[in-house]
């Protein structure tokens, strides 16, 4: 569904102010623009477009109110329609343009820099046909961008990205997964000096980084929330420690596949737990504990961590959770870890051995 601007009057409210004023409608024209705008909110995208081209007064309100759109529903011909509805929307603030087969090409993503220039939130996973040439121009267009979805993007290089973050300084969730040419550990330098409003960071299959970049990125994000390392083969110890020490808002990791991980790096958030957050168990009591501390942890495969280690993150971290329908403790694949366990676990045995048994 289309959003459009601020939320208008409802549709009887809207009539009710026009017949109070004595407007009339006889013209498709005729229509004031706040009811056109909110009747618009309650249709598809594909009828937006197909409606700023009944009249010139619709396509005009639609270029000035229009500021959401999604066209991921286009299978064929995505990259055409983009080159024609760029010029005319300018106030887009969110765009989605995810492609389930590749379509879009550098002069569609060129088009969307030169003319929409408050764009905040761009989607363009899967986009396998787009170079380092839609980078440098949404570098220089899109300087407002605060979300980019970049995923399944194998085309761009690491300058390009490196480039791109050096004018999209705003950035807070940035999704890099599977761009495996285009994060090395100069990216995540560059990330970590130019966008430290970063919050979320999806970095999953990019085997080409190392401890030094994942330590340069938590150096320089101190608000990250959420970090997704899942399949980065590389990184050891050394990146969990830094993210500990330095990235205490930290609420979501994935770990999934990161082989070289250990006892260490499961102690040392543990650690930062209880250091960052000494009012955690308080909170727990008021029922308030998932607004501190990780939420969501994922150690699947990470098959040298032993039971004593990962139970002490699940103690310090009482949002972690491994009962069922609650799964936010994942570890698949390790099978040395079944006896690690969550409060919920404990607090209904005791529930259960706390009614009286009736006598034999």
């Amino acid at each position: 569904m289309v959003m459009v601007g601020e939320a208008p009057m409802e549709l009887d409210q809207c009539f009710q102010k026009m017949k109070m004023e004595g407007i009339s409608i006889k013209e498709w024209g005729d229509i004031p623009v706040e009811l056109l705008m909110r009747i618009l909110s309650l249709v598809d995208d594909r009828n937006v477009i197909v409606a700023s081209g009944v009249c010139c007064g619709w396509r005009d309100a639609i270029s000035l109110g229009l500021t959401r759109l999604r066209l991921s529903w286009c299978n064929n011909n995505m990259n055409s329609l983009v080159l024609s509805l760029a010029p005319k929307l300018v106030k887009l603030q969110t765009l989605i343009l995810r492609q389930d087969k590749p379509q879009l090409e550098d002069n569609a993503v060129e088009a969307i820099a030169n003319h929409c220039h408050e764009l905040q939130e761009l989607d363009l996973s899967k986009s396998l046909k787009l170079t380092d040439r839609s980078l440098y121009s949404l570098a220089h267009g899109c300087p407002n961008l605060t979300k980019l979805n970049l995923s399944g993007c194998t085309s761009f290089s690491d300058s390009a990205i490196a480039y791109l973050t050096r004018f999209c300084r705003k950035l807070k969730v940035l999704n890099l997964c599977g761009c495996v040419n285009a994060v090395s550990d100069h990216t995540l330098e560059a990330i970590g000096n130019n966008c430290n409003q970063l919050q979320s960071l999806n970095l999953g299959w990019c085997e080409n980084i190392s401890d030094d970049g994942v330590m340069s990125l938590a150096y320089g994000c101190p608000d990250l929330r959420t970090l997704d390392l899942c399949g980065c083969v590389l990184i050891t110890d050394e990146s969990v420690v830094a993210l500990a020490d330095w990235c205490v808002h930290l609420r979501s990791l994935g770990l999934y596949y990161c082989r070289n991980i250990t006892d260490r790096a499961m102690y040392s958030l543990a650690q930062s737990g209880v250091k960052n957050k000494p009012g955690s168990w308080k909170s727990v009591k008021k029922g308030k504990y998932d607004e501190e501390g990780l939420r969501s942890l994922n150690i699947s495969q990470c098959t040298a961590l032993t039971p004593s280690a990962v139970q002490a993150v699940c103690d310090t971290f009482p949002a972690l959770h491994t009962c069922s329908g609650r799964h936010s403790l994942v570890m698949s694949g390790c099978l040395n870890l079944t006896s690690v366990h969550c409060a919920c676990i404990l607090q209904a045995h005791r529930a259960h051995s706390s009614f009286p048994h009736p006598a034999h």
